[in-house]
């Protein structure tokens, strides 16, 4: 099953709530506080491209990047009125390259935790390394392994008037992932159609991240509660990590 084949027509639909300019306004807090002004940023596992058309209209050029080519199809129709048109590159993160270095790399909505081996994790984070600019920062959200264990049995259920979605979770102890299976019922016209797609996200610890960030030559590394600068608290359901590239001599 193809997670968000089916369901990227429908995905901004099902996450209305989701604030989008709050992950950006913490995005720009960290810049702030490190004392950067940055006018290039990758926008990492973009989705829909909610988040890329916010920095687009921020004044940032933006290259925005999925494995989705069906995210992709709703991003660059998102981002079709814009001045300042965003990149669009179809690519997995563990894979990535872009043709010009960036001041900036944001990834959010805990994208990193789709990537289900860790050794491929820390490959996107050292590629990510190599694509920022000396100096370039780094910025990411990730799930919290207590909150992808605490999805084990769960049941959610998501509508409106055309789109109907039920996921469960199970989680893994074995293999550390924790899997949603989705049933999605979409109308078109007079009929419903039913797909079934299953995402997955791998659940990596605070050490495990640094470590890769270490690996990749990252330096004055921070992780963050969701959007406060204070450390996670106990039972954290997200936690945001920052680290720099450090300036070439």
């Amino acid at each position: 099953m193809n997670a968000y084949g089916a369901l990227a027509s429908s995905y901004d639909r099902l996450t209305n709530d989701v604030d989008y300019a709050s992950f950006v306004n913490f995005a720009e807090a960290i810049l702030k506080r490190e004392g950067l002004a940055p006018r290039t940023v990758a926008d990492l596992a973009c989705g829909t491209g909610s988040a890329t058309r916010i920095l687009a209209q921020r004044g940032y050029t933006v290259t925005a990047v999925d494995l989705s080519e069906e995210m992709l199809t709703e991003a660059m129709d998102k981002c079709s009125d814009l001045e300042k048109l965003p990149r669009f590159v179809h690519q997995g993160l563990q894979n990535l390259y872009l043709p010009r270095a960036v001041d900036l790399a944001v990834c959010f909505l805990d994208s990193l935790d789709y990537i289900l081996d860790p050794a491929d994790c820390a490959e996107a984070i050292r590629r990510t390394w190599k694509a920022l600019n000396p100096g370039g920062i780094f910025i990411f959200d990730v799930n919290t392994p207590e909150k992808l264990r605490a999805m084990d049995g769960q049941v959610f259920l998501d509508e409106d008037d055309d789109v109907y979605c039920v996921w469960r979770g199970e989680f893994d102890e074995e293999t550390n992932i924790c899997t949603y299976g989705m049933d999605l019922f979409q109308r078109r016209g007079e009929v419903w159609r039913r797909s079934q797609e299953e995402h997955q996200e791998y659940a990596y610890s605070i050490p495990q991240l640094t470590g890769f960030l270490k690996d990749a030559g990252f330096t004055h590394i921070e992780v963050y509660a969701d959007r406060l600068f204070c450390s996670p608290r106990p039972g954290e359901q997200r936690i945001w990590f920052k680290a720099r590239k450090g300036k070439i001599k």
